[in-house]
């Protein structure tokens, strides 16, 4: 058996990176309802690219949250899946992309009193059951056999780290429900939310100092507040918290937010990330679908780099 202690010995932690192990196609994963339109061809997309996982969001072609399936077809789409041989490496969920109360979101502001204020009164239900939300999406992770899921910060104010101490408070509570599942909640940095580049992902990661809270690391995400992802980004983050990836389309493709996408799985792998990392294509319309496979072929050829 080889030791941490022989490891050592042998001279290979010294090797270069090219001849230890790296992030291979058996840790990359796509989001299902941006690869296909149906479950089944969700899977083909997978099968094709040799893919053992896949990341699920909205089941593919309806506008519906796993977590708001009725249990029957919950348990139907998790057995597809069982059947194929794909396993569910993260469940995007929608939890907390709500107003939190006394924070004013930033993307009403244009908006007339009137509105804001309708828009404030239909918003505050879905604050008030966020822990009924997290236990559906809780048993829905159970049932399809993955242990983290996506939490957001709420929809962004006008000064988020006055902010943070609240934010903290809010997933805390909710952390305590999902660490009784055995089930991480993963903050993501979402432009359109309080936490939204890798600094404020490192001070929510701070204040949550809970095993079962963890990072949902979207490097094209933090761009929008002109931080470089990596890799002046990369730098400030925990690196052991960060327990998923996701790849852009934008930032794999030729576009101009187009990422080095080598270097940040160098990091990874020196940095001994254990996790997925999942193609978010986010290139919609018609082309969507071929986006995707083309943002498939270009993650396998840079694997091959």
């Amino acid at each position: 058996m080889l030791t941490r202690r022989t490891f050592l010995a042998s001279g290979a932690a010294s090797l270069p990176l090219s001849a230890r192990a790296r992030i291979d196609i058996s840790r990359i994963s796509a989001i299902t309802d941006e690869i296909a339109r149906s479950s089944q061809a969700a899977i083909d997309f997978a099968k094709q690219y040799g893919l053992h996982w896949v990341e699920l969001r909205s089941v593919p072609g309806q506008k519906k949250e796993y977590a708001d399936l009725p249990e029957d077809q919950l348990r139907a789409e998790a057995k597809l899946l069982d059947e194929n041989g794909i396993r569910v490496s993260f469940l995007n969920t929608s939890l907390m992309k709500v107003r939190i109360p006394g924070l004013e979101p930033v993307r009403w502001e244009k908006d007339a009193p009137e509105k804001r204020e309708e828009r404030m009164k239909a918003d505050l239900p879905k604050f008030e059951r966020r822990m009924d939300d997290l236990r559906k999406c809780l048993h829905a992770g159970k049932v399809l056999g993955v242990d983290k899921v996506r939490v957001f910060t709420g929809w962004r104010c006008a000064d988020p780290d006055a902010a943070m101490p609240r934010i903290a408070e809010i997933i805390s509570e909710m952390a305590e429900v999902a660490a009784k599942e055995h089930i991480h909640l993963l903050v993501e940095n979402e432009s359109a939310c309080n936490v939204a580049t890798c600094r404020e992902l490192a001070e929510i990661a701070r204040r949550l100092p809970s095993k079962w809270v963890g990072i949902n690391w979207d490097p094209l995400n933090a761009t929008v507040y002109n931080e470089a992802p990596y890799p002046d980004g990369y730098r400030l983050l925990p690196r052991k918290r960060i327990l998923n990836v996701q790849i852009k389309g934008r930032s794999i493709l030729n576009y101009p937010q187009k990422l080095d996408w080598r270097a940040i799985l160098d990091a990874l792998d020196r940095d001994g990330y254990k996790g997925e990392v999942g193609l978010e294509t986010h290139i919609f319309g018609d082309g969507q679908i071929q986006a995707s496979h083309d943002s498939m072929e270009a993650i396998l050829k840079l694997l091959k780099a």
